[in-house]
């Protein structure tokens, strides 16, 4: 299999199991990918709607105030 940048989504998938498998077993595999969960929604339009006039400073100075 190649780089990352070179591979289909299914070559990604399969690359990316075996190496969990390889390296945690199939038990420790299942485990991890069950941790995880593909979610809904427009992650990014969500953020944005958010922090909508946030500015770093504010969301730094907010935290240290809480």
């Amino acid at each position: 299999m190649g780089h990352g940048l070179d591979m289909t989504p299914t070559e990604i998938q399969k690359a990316g199991w075996k190496a969990l498998r390889e390296k945690l077993g199939l038990v420790g595999a299942l485990r991890f990918i069950l941790q995880y969960e593909k979610g809904q929604g427009d992650y990014t339009k969500l953020r944005r709607d958010l922090f909508k006039g946030e500015t770093v400073e504010t969301l730094i100075k907010d935290m240290k105030c809480d």
